[in-house]
């Protein structure tokens, strides 16, 4: 299963053009009153205060997980209930070990709190959407030294975890679009997926800026879990909505490829992260993306003459281009996706 890894800092301004790239040096900027330029959003995309809760189905997977099939029907069902709407939905039950998720979390507290001249070895290079593709621990030893073999393991170690409850969760989203559990699990269960570290540490004036804009995931899958603190919003019926972390709950969310595998009958939900004043907040995002020669197409039962094809063949090298280099990922991506292959098609 190649992984790809990311370290990520609260983002600049989408869409702009830079003067000068800023360096991102957490321990100075977290107590600046005056906030660079490079990271105020527009006055209608910031964060507001006193946002209601978005109703999201618990999934518990106990059942599921042991076998029992009156269970996994009842889970399918919440699964299936929640993708139409908006998505997004929590699991629990869901078998990954307490200390993994723990030491995931206490190592990524490690290495945001190195000194900055130790963090940027591990820098992304120009042109590369990540900092590091395959192993974790010989990409780590390689780049950071020895000391990060065990940093590296315990990531390698978690993304097995998740890219195992990511398969259990497709064979649920299988059985609730009637193409049967094992369709979609075969479909990825050889993938290419993407591990990814944020870390946002506090802002002295939060009401301006984000930790992450709003963006609809381009991948199939994201299986998330939160610190505490709290921060993620949810766009839905025209409004921001935010979902409260449970350290035992995962929240998983359907991105744009299965969007498109499900013909459109499943949602993928634009949502952002906002930052506050006084406490760091962090989360752990595994992104389930299926191998690059892939063609990503629905199934022919979610075809018909009620339901006609809306999106084109594609691969997810394609739209992870498209996304990279040409269009901010957004409600639209899809759609606009669409258009710029037929565009180079002709």
């Amino acid at each position: 299963m190649p992984i790809q890894c990311i370290t990520s800092m609260p983002q600049q301004l989408p869409n702009q053009e830079q003067e000068t790239p800023l360096v991102f040096d957490a321990s100075l900027l977290r107590n600046q009153t005056n906030l660079p330029t490079q990271f105020i959003w527009p006055e209608e995309e910031q964060a507001c205060s006193n946002i209601p809760e978005l109703d999201v189905p618990f999934i518990d997977l106990g059942g599921f997980l042991s076998g029992d099939p009156l269970a996994a029907m009842e889970a399918s069902k919440l699964v299936g209930e929640a993708c139409q709407k908006h998505g997004f939905f929590l699991v629990v039950n869901h078998g990954i070990e307490k200390k993994l998720i723990s030491d995931a979390h206490g190592f990524m507290d490690g290495f945001f709190q190195l000194p900055l001249v130790e963090k940027q070895r591990a820098q992304r290079k120009a042109g590369e959407h990540c900092g590091y593709a395959s192993s974790f621990t010989d990409y780590l030893c390689n780049t950071m030294g020895n000391d990060f073999e065990q940093f590296g393991e315990v990531y390698q170690k978690y993304c097995k975890a998740m890219s195992n409850l990511s398969l259990g969760i497709m064979e649920l989203l299988g059985m609730s679009l009637g193409v049967g559990k094992g369709y979609f699990r075969e479909f990825f269960e050889e993938n290419s997926s993407i591990m990814r570290l944020n870390y946002y540490p506090p802002c002295q004036k939060p009401e301006l800026t984000l930790g992450t804009g709003p963006h609809c995931d381009p991948t199939s899958l994201t299986i998330l879990h939160q610190d505490q603190v709290g921060g993620l919003q949810v766009f839905v019926d025209n409004q921001w909505h935010s979902i409260t972390p449970h350290f035992n709950a995962f929240v998983v969310n359907i991105g744009d490829t299965f969007m498109a595998l499900s013909n459109g009958r499943y949602k993928s939900c634009l949502h952002r992260a906002v930052v506050n004043s006084e406490t760091t907040r962090k989360s752990l995002a595994f992104f389930l993306c299926p191998l690059s020669d892939k063609v990503v197409t629905p199934p022919c039962e979610l075809v018909d003459n009620y339901n006609p094809r809306i999106y084109p063949d594609f691969t997810w090298p394609m739209l992870l281009e498209f996304t990279q280099k040409h269009y901010r990922a957004d409600i639209k991506t899809l759609e606009a996706f669409a258009n710029w292959i037929q565009h180079k098609s002709t």
